[in-house]
């Protein structure tokens, strides 16, 4: 009797075979080989796939583009090239985009490796230079190419760390520069946040790096929850686990918050508790303390909040302290202080006063703290420790943290989905957005991670659903030429391989294949051309040529009306150059339109024409521009400036203010009065609307009809050519920039032809932003026999530049040598501003003199709370401004000609400036 087929039990595994057993071991054997076995063994926790398949790429000889979200782990990977090449015997540099990101990766791998095998490059530190891991910024390691140092002997790989810089208009050709002229044997290493374009990136890299693996990871190790806070009430923004499905609740609310009168949201907050039964809730933004001592509550702790505003950080802190919020226990408010006493204990009393260190540590052993440009670069230092160390429990900060330091939080608060840009207030992309709340979750310790946005005037749940589900962001190349590269490039390669490194650039790459989409655009244009043409066929005659006819009139119309406005413009510049301080005037439109006296003419101000500093009858201190005076403006009155008068002091404001309206209150402002028109006196109007009628298409019973779709093919025709102009621009625009650049350094003899002169040699050592300007200053020997401190003054007009240029007047200078030394710079500038308008070029800005007279104070020994009270700026910009000025000066001592004084001067000025609060800051 045969026995029944038993069914298998699919949870019983089969054994394996004796070749699959053979198989398996000696993939184990091979995999407890490889570096990347012995280096997983130095982490607790294991590799995610992303930076298993990044490492294994490294280990077969591959570059690597890793894009992956704030606090993922890309660094695992950029660690990994230190482990290869440690154990290869070779050099790894790790460059970041800036020191204290420096600063804090030298440490981690100092930790990791010991101090005998890592060093710290970055301007300010230079600490065991020749070792075989080296973290230093990307600037260095350009500077390193450009001048063939020994210390890339042997180098086998390079991270750069955060390389979406690339994106930065200012820096980002930095990146695109030492990715190009890296050697063919160097291995790179590039760490990204998402960004949308990772692939267009990597095929880049891929045609100047050769074989690039990119690898590309969305995943948050830490899940990430989307919230408002309105009113008492935190509303989470979604309610699926997809992030599409916008909550109901705040839906609702912004519409019936929307229907009412329009009252701001802080009357709102001021009436809640009243009319509750009405169906309209009261919505206000929750204050600063409520919102942490609810997070304090929910155990959402430790939270960074972003307020774009360094006032509004320091305020936050402020408003905290005086509600009595305590996040800290007693031990931790102990250990906080021990902390902070030895971090700054080399920081003499006095300084301390000055730089409110008592109030800064209240706030620290509370647990509280701000987090700011403006800061003590130390300060800053402590802050980002004692926030690591769960010390510091809420820290308020300007978007400046959220670029690269580690300090990942619990929760992520954002008071408002618009910042300031520099030039206006404009809207968070969903880049920033991410970049921002990718700090919330912190990676082996939270659970999830929380944003949370506050309910604010004109909130909108969908547009924040829109940033909140887009996670990536274009990364687009900021590249160019300067003068700098120019000379450096000639003089390693002459000017043909110049051009075709140039050539090999992100941007070219990028323009090259956008033409490909534009050509595509001109050809469905050239379509859409032909149906027009066809729609607008008149039986009557030639409708493309009555409708040019047409056309051209509108085009002459168009031209005489601007012909006037430019006439007006014109008149009203040429009386604004007839002011004189003291003048009393109506400025006739604008935010600032009526009374307003003269304190300064603003002659010198820039290409557009003067632009006078006023004050308004209501005591606004503001420099207006040509916009403000669409038509000439006379003074009505004059009145006497007291010679005490400060526009700062609002004191001194109010009185003057109020001097001018007894003196000229009574003065009704005019109406502009209205010209007669051009056009009606001009004789190609005239035949064009004679040429018109007369046409057979005029009399057309559709000739309307026909019109529209003549004035729609003409629009389409116009943005075909532009499209094509535009194909034609982008081709070779960095090689034709190129050659622009070479040619003005020819006509100023820093080159010829394929050779770079002695005057060249001396700009290729000059980094600056203003290199040629510096580079001319020496040539001319403007700054021989100025004390140090009257250079310091000098060199700051080359890197100092004012936050808001316009509302100051004529800054203070020092008198004598620097004073003289200080116009002809400026003189100097204009020589160059014009020769590059000539070149089509615009590289140089003009020197700014807003920080010479406190860079003379500093360089000539005075105290810190003497040059800090007379210079009104917060110590961390006195400070990022003075490392950048012994940044310059040493650059101006490497190129000052041997002969000269200027080498022992600059020197000198160095050991000046380096003193004090500016010694023994470590952060920039």
């Amino acid at each position: 009797m045969t026995k029944p087929d038993r069914t298998p039990d699919p949870s019983e595994a089969a054994e394996p075979s004796p070749a699959e057993r053979f198989a398996a071991a000696r993939a184990r054997q091979i995999e407890e080989r490889t570096s990347l076995h012995a280096f997983r063994s130095e982490y607790e926790f294991g590799l995610d796939p992303f930076q298993e398949e990044a490492c294994r790429a490294l280990e077969a000889g591959r570059g690597v583009l890793v894009a992956a979200p704030t606090g993922s782990g890309k660094t695992v990977v950029g660690e990994f090239a230190v482990h290869l090449a440690l154990e290869q015997g070779r050099k790894c540099f790790y460059t970041t985009p800036i020191k204290a990101l420096s600063n804090q990766k030298y440490g981690d791998l100092v930790k990791r490796y010991g101090a005998d095998k890592v060093g710290l490059l970055t301007g300010d530190n230079s600490v065991n230079g020749d070792a075989p891991v080296v973290v230093m910024t990307t600037e260095v390691l350009r500077n390193m190419l450009y001048a063939s140092s020994h210390t890339l002997e042997g180098l086998g790989y390079v991270v750069m760390d955060e390389v979406h810089y690339l994106s930065d208009r200012f820096r980002g050709a930095v990146w695109e520069e030492v990715i190009i002229h890296l050697p063919p044997s160097v291995t790179l290493v590039s760490l990204s946040a998402t960004v949308s374009n990772a692939e267009e990136f990597g095929d880049w890299l891929g045609t100047v790096r050769g074989d690039t693996e990119v690898v590309v990871s969305e995943h948050r190790p830490v899940p990430l929850w989307q919230h408002v806070m309105a009113g008492n009430r935190t509303y989470d923004l979604f309610t699926d686990d997809n992030h599409r499905e916008v909550n109901p609740d705040l839906t609702r609310l912004a519409r019936e918050t929307n229907e009412r009168s329009g009252r701001p949201y802080d009357r709102y907050r001021k009436s809640r508790g009243r009319d509750e039964g009405t169906r309209a809730r009261r919505v206000w933004t929750p204050s600063r303390v409520d919102v942490i001592e609810k997070l304090d509550a929910q155990g959402l702790l430790p939270a960074i909040t972003f307020i774009f505003s360094r006032a509004g950080c320091a305020a936050a802190v402020q408003q905290c302290l005086h509600a009595g919020l305590r996040l800290n226990t007693q031990a931790e408010r102990d250990q906080v202080k021990s902390i902070v006493e030895s971090r700054t204990g080399h920081i003499p009393d006095e300084d301390l006063q000055v730089l409110g260190y008592f109030e800064w540590l209240e706030a620290l052993q509370r647990g509280i703290a701000a987090h700011h440009a403006g800061m003590l670069p130390t300060f800053k230092e402590v802050v980002e420790e004692l926030f690591v160390r769960g010390l510091v429990k809420a820290v308020f900060a300007t978007e400046t943290l959220a670029l690269g330091i580690n300090m990942p939080a619990r929760s992520v608060v954002l008071e408002k989905l618009v910042k300031w840009n520099g030039e206006t207030h404009a809207d968070l992309t969903a880049g920033e957005y991410t970049q921002l709340t990718g700090r919330a979750g912190r990676r082996g310790i939270d659970v999830e991670g929380h944003a949370v946005v506050l309910w604010h005037q004109g909130f909108d749940p969908k547009h924040l659903a829109g940033l909140a589900g887009t996670r990536t962001y274009p990364l687009r190349s900021s590249f160019r030429p300067s003068y700098n590269m120019a000379v450096n490039l000639v003089g390693q390669v002459g000017r043909h391989r110049s051009r075709e490194l140039l050539e090999t650039s992100f941007a070219q790459f990028q323009a090259d294949r956008s033409v490909v989409g534009i050509a595509r655009q001109v050809q469905r244009n050239e379509e859409g051309l032909e149906g027009y043409r066809e729609a607008m066929t008149c039986h009557l005659g030639d409708f493309e040529e009555y409708g040019a006819l047409r056309r051209q009139l509108k085009d002459r119309e168009t031209a005489l009306a601007r012909e006037g406005v430019a006439n007006r413009r014109a008149e009203a510049a040429a009386s604004l150059e007839k002011l004189k301080p003291g003048d009393i005037i109506v400025v006739p439109t604008g935010k600032y339109a009526g009374l307003a006296v003269v304190l300064d003419p603003g002659f010198d101000d820039g290409h557009d024409g003067p632009r006078p500093f006023v004050l308004t009858a209501d005591r606004q201190a503001r420099r207006l521009a040509s916009i403000d005076f669409p038509t000439p403006v006379a003074p009505v009155e004059r009145m006497r400036i007291p010679r005490s008068f400060n526009a700062r002091n609002p004191q001194s404001r109010r009185d003057l203010a109020s001097a001018l309206r007894t003196k000229a209150g009574h003065i009704e402002p005019s109406r502009p009065r209205r010209g007669r028109s051009a056009a009606a006196d001009d004789p190609e109007i005239t035949r064009l609307r004679a040429a018109i009628r007369q046409h057979p298409c005029h009399g057309c019973d559709e000739r309307e009809d026909h019109a529209r779709w003549a004035e729609r093919y003409y629009r389409l025709a116009r943005d075909t050519e532009q499209l094509e102009r535009r194909m034609k621009g982008r081709t070779h625009t960095i090689a034709r920039t190129f050659d622009r650049v070479c040619g003005m350094l020819t006509d100023l003899g820093y080159l010829t032809g394929d050779t770079v002169t002695e005057d060249g040699r001396r700009l290729a050592r000059i980094y600056a932003e203003l290199d040629l300007l510096t580079a001319e200053c020496l040539r001319e020997g403007l700054w021989e026999n100025l004390t140090p401190a009257e250079l310091a003054a000098c060199a700051s007009a080359l890197v100092f530049e004012a936050r808001q240029p316009d509302d100051a007047l004529a800054p203070k200078l020092p008198g004598g040598a620097a004073k003289s030394a200080l116009a002809d710079m400026v003189r100097l500038w204009g020589h160059l501003d014009a020769l590059e308008d000539r070149h089509h070029l615009d590289f140089l800005r003009e020197p700014d003199l807003g920080f010479a007279w406190t860079a003379y104070s500093w360089a000539s020994g005075r105290r810190l709370d003497a040059v800090l009270g007379e210079s009104d700026l917060p110590a961390g910009d006195f400070v990022r401004w003075m490392k950048q000025l012994v940044d310059v000066l040493g650059q101006i001592a490497d190129a000052a000609p041997d002969n000269g004084q200027v080498r022992s001067t600059a020197r000198k000025a160095v050991e000046a400036v380096r003193r004090g609060v500016v010694a023994y800051s470590s952060l920039n």
